[in-house]
């Protein structure tokens, strides 16, 4: 394993964005690593962060930074797709639009960027972005075109009434393929930035969270699993292409051929975590760095000093808006509860008890319409961290399977890239390299605990959702 680290941007409060040159830059030289230590691969697997649009020129120059998938400035244009599609767009896409959705994002660049809209030549995601400079091939996957709010997910291709009712050129948007096609092979250019072998194939692939469920092997349908990476996703397998009635889930197309997924997202569950490590756990954090120990989980271990339930303190995870079950791009974050008793330790534990309880949101609402609540699987960062697994296990009074490495979306992408190699079925290469730890099993008290707390953490976000609103206002 390699890797690089990057930086996000933040120019405004809400505003999320990247120089995809920066991805380019990085996969280079994490290619270059991975070579000096083994083989050149046979096949190239590709997966990476949603929603996030790159626009190109004719050339095939970027135009401006991808605006991220986490990003909440596109409230506005939220509510023009549902006036330009006369309220048809969740029936003609099986989703109704998000700030999140690359969409919404056109539809802002439109507005307030004409010079780079007048130039637009091919909107890609950022893995596709990746494909095209080791490839020159424009071209995407099902799952990641799920995720734009123009794709058909019924029928597995773009919506032509929806392109057409937005104003947005069909011919922008890259082929759609099957996560397990071949769309391309590294060409000259790549293979002199990457020191790949010319010609290797490269796999269609899938974005994160789909090549997630493929890489802990949630390959069966109504198998729950919950991610816990920047974002916290609760997501699971169906069989046909169906609407969750309270449209808190997402529909979007399986890296499985001819299978669906529900998905609902916490929008920042470890980037939450992230940011008090940053910010409020610098002690911590600092003095684990000098002793060459993981700041991560210096943090996590301060927190467990703290009793469940952080002697009555609440968090609410909304740092950067809620997607689900909240559809709020101006919800907030806050503590509830502070008093003079209280430590770094308890401020630490209630944001991870608060990033459960938002993860419960969502599985509740999953279990209700049929999925499984047995053996949920959790994969990701969150699922690295004793304290993480405990805590959600007792916040969902569930039994928890984590899986063995946090590589998950990683792993995914091999299994979808083996299969094109070989030829053997993904849900079996799935099932076959999937790992999972010994089973987290609740204990009845902290279960009691959580269940008064999570009813005071529900009341939390209409109390004061008026005032958050009036708080950004004010931004």
């Amino acid at each position: 394993m390699a890797s690089r680290p990057w930086h996000i941007r933040l120019p405004r409060p809400g505003w999320y964005e990247q120089d995809p040159e920066i991805w380019w830059t990085a996969l280079a030289g994490v290619a270059r690593d991975l070579l000096s230590r083994g083989p050149a691969p046979d096949v190239i697997g590709l997966t990476g962060q949603m929603h996030g649009p790159v626009f190109l020129d004719a050339a095939g120059a970027v135009l401006s930074p991808a605006i991220l998938w986490n990003d909440q400035r596109t409230e506005h244009e939220c509510a023009e797709i549902e006036r330009l599609t006369g309220g048809r767009v969740a029936d003609w896409t099986l989703n109704p639009p998000r700030t999140a959705y690359t969409s919404t994002k056109i539809l802002w660049v439109r507005r307030n960027l004409p010079d780079v809209y007048a130039r637009i030549a091919a909107v890609l995601l950022p893995k596709d972005f990746v494909r095209f400079r080791l490839s020159g091939r424009l071209a995407t996957d099902v799952t990641d075109a799920s995720g734009t709010g123009l794709f058909d997910v019924g029928a597995r291709t773009w919506s032509r009434q929806t392109t057409d009712a937005l104003g947005i050129p069909l011919e922008w948007l890259p082929h759609a393929h099957e996560s397990t096609e071949v769309v391309g092979h590294v060409d000259r250019e790549g293979a002199l930035a990457t020191g790949l072998k010319a010609g290797t194939p490269i796999v269609a692939g899938a974005g994160d969270q789909a090549a997630a469920v493929i890489g802990i092997g949630d390959v069966s349908p109504g198998m729950l699993s919950v991610n816990i990476g920047t974002s916290g996703v609760v997501q699971s397998q169906i069989d046909s292409a169906v609407i969750e009635p309270q449209r808190i889930f997402h529909t979007f197309c399986h890296a499985m051929p001819g299978t669906w997924q529900l998905i609902a997202g916490v929008q920042s569950a470890g980037g939450t975590f992230q940011w008090y490590c940053d910010v409020v756990g610098m002690p911590e954090t600092s003095a684990a760095r000098m002793v060459g120990a993981d700041p991560f989980e210096a943090v996590c271990h301060a927190a467990e000093d703290a009793p469940p339930g952080a002697e009555g303190l609440v968090f609410l995870p909304y740092l950067t808006g809620e997607r689900s079950p909240h559809n709020d791009p101006r919800a907030r974050g806050c503590w509830l509860g502070l008093s003079r008793r209280h430590e770094r330790r308890h401020l630490a534990r209630a944001v991870v008890e608060g990033v459960c309880f938002a993860l419960r949101d969502l599985v509740d609402v999953a279990i209700a319409i049929g999925c499984s609540g047995e053996g949920i699987r959790v994969a990701g960062g969150g699922a690295r961290s004793a304290l993480w697994l405990r805590v959600l296990a007792d916040v969902l009074g569930r039994p928890l399977r984590p899986v063995a490495r946090s590589d998950a979306s990683a792993r995914g992408a091999a299994v979808l890239a083996m299969q094109a190699l070989t030829g053997q079925d993904t849900a079996d290469v799935a099932r076959a390299w999937a790992r999972s730890g010994a089973e987290i099993a609740p204990e009845p008290a902290n279960v009691a605990l959580y269940e008064s707390r999570y009813r005071i953490f529900r009341d939390l976000y209409p109390a004061t959702q008026a005032l958050m609103h009036r708080l950004v206002a004010q931004t």
